[in-house]
């Protein structure tokens, strides 16, 4: 499993996978999906493609998978991102599940991949069920410090109301706000990807098909791993 029972940490393959030495080839692999992408390819046998090409194991290609993105695409998330004065006495809203798990992984040394639109993703996901880690508060606290110094008026949270737990994570954050004295909200919904990619306000995720859609986004958790966590395993794709 790519973590212990209390940390999001790294799996234990991932020292070699994406030892520094590797970081060449999958930024050549990155590279090659990027062009099959920008040329209409559909991602699944593009990925194939190019993983079998450059002989990646799973973890790499679910990497590399996640750095690339399509030329266009790439100038539309540059034209829609905005920086944090763009926030100040502005509510935010986030992508609760993306951000906080991306942070809870840099946090707990696991790999924090660098896209080719600058995002900050990990590589573990949610599989229908949350759980909460040592890192999860420290993360609230890092975010909430950081939208203050930017000046944002209040944080609206949503999270996926089929995840296992969500329940117990909006008490947490709601008290985590509370202890704070910061202005935040969170809504659990079916599905909050529709919700924000429709939204007006700026939105803070990696999520690309929110990207893809959304008015505005702000790259909130690369600015906490920036900020806050230097010690961060990231693995640097965003060259390709």
């Amino acid at each position: 499993m790519p973590h212990t029972a209390n940390h999001r940490g790294a799996a234990p393959e991932d020292d070699r996978l994406f030892a520094p030495d590797t970081l060449p080839m999958l930024r050549a692999a990155t590279s090659d999906l990027c062009w099959l992408l920008s040329r209409g390819y559909a991602v699944h046998s593009a990925l194939e493609l190019v993983g079998n090409r450059h002989t990646l194991r799973h973890r790499q290609r679910l990497a590399v998978g996640r750095c690339a993105c399509a030329g266009d695409l790439l100038v539309r998330r540059r034209e829609h991102c905005v920086l944090p004065d763009a926030l100040r006495g502005q509510e935010l809203w986030l992508d609760g599940y993306n951000v906080l798990m991306v942070l809870e992984a840099a946090l707990g040394g696991g790999v924090v991949l660098v896209g080719r639109d600058g995002c900050c993703r990990d590589l573990l996901g949610i599989h229908g069920s949350y759980r909460r880690v040592q890192e999860t508060v420290p993360a609230l606290r890092l975010i909430g410090e950081l939208t203050r110094e930017w000046g944002v008026n209040g944080c609206r949270w949503w999270l996926d109301q089929p995840v296992s737990n969500s329940g117990r994570l909006k008490a947490l954050i709601l008290e985590v706000a509370s202890d704070c004295g910061w202005n935040w909200q969170v809504d659990l919904v079916m599905n909050p990807d529709d919700v924000l990619a429709e939204s007006s306000h700026v939105v803070a995720t990696a999520d690309s098909a929110i990207l893809d859609q959304c008015a505005r986004w702000v790259n909130l958790a690369r600015g906490v791993i920036d900020k806050s966590i230097p010690g961060a395993r990231l693995v640097d794709l965003s060259t390709a």
